[in-house]
């Protein structure tokens, strides 16, 4: 965990590499726990680790390894930051798969769409062949 604090703001970083369901199944639980320590409401912490686990999950399925990094923020603006990154072979269609319903492994299509819906701010960075990065953002309020 890596601590960096300014005058104004102090920003807590945990690292989570994914490999396997267990690591997703670990990232989940400790972003939970840190969006309660937050201040999160239970409800409010449960969508981020719903969030972590559906970006965890597509990590494993389809790319087989990569990372989530959970980021508390605590200044004028309360946040935590979820950013999912991998390196496989990227999203083809990106809005295709933020409006829902679409999936190439025969599921639902639900995972990034849904977790777009369940946080305040979401941004979705794919290349063909370098990988993904997902930011999302949930604001205490």
């Amino acid at each position: 965990m890596a601590q960096i604090q300014t005058s104004e703001a102090q920003t807590t970083k945990e690292y989570f590499p994914i490999n396997s369901l267990v690591d997703v199944v670990r990232a989940r639980r400790r972003g939970l726990e840190i969006a309660q320590e937050m201040g999160f409401p239970l409800a409010e912490a449960t969508k981020i680790a719903v969030v972590i686990s559906e970006l965890g999950r597509n990590i494993e399925r389809y790319v087989g390894q990569g990372a989530i990094t959970v980021t508390a923020h605590l200044g004028r603006e309360k946040y935590i930051m979820i950013v999912a990154q991998d390196q496989g072979a990227g999203i083809a269609n990106v809005d295709r798969v933020l409006e829902g319903g679409y999936s190439t492994s025969g599921g639902l299509g639900l995972g990034v769409s849904g977790s777009k819906r369940l946080m305040d701010k979401f941004d979705v960075q794919s290349i063909a062949g370098v990988g993904t990065t997902i930011k999302a953002i949930k604001m205490l309020r």
